[in-house]
């Protein structure tokens, strides 16, 4: 199982842990997609910077 990820938000404003968790997950611009594993490192930084997020289910 994994975890399709897109940026949604702009990261103009965000704090330095926000944008270094959004460059972690390989997402640098709005619109940006990428696939990550479900496992606890993906679902903590989901939950850090979600509500920038949109994140969908990938079989």
């Amino acid at each position: 199982m994994a975890k399709q990820i897109k940026l949604v938000k702009s990261l103009i404003g965000s704090k330095k842990d926000q944008k270094a968790t959004a460059y972690s997950l390989g997402l640098r611009k709005p619109g940006d997609v990428t696939v990550q594993p479900d496992n606890a490192q993906t679902a903590g930084k989901i939950k850090k910077i979600g509500f920038l997020l949109e994140v969908t289910d990938v079989d």
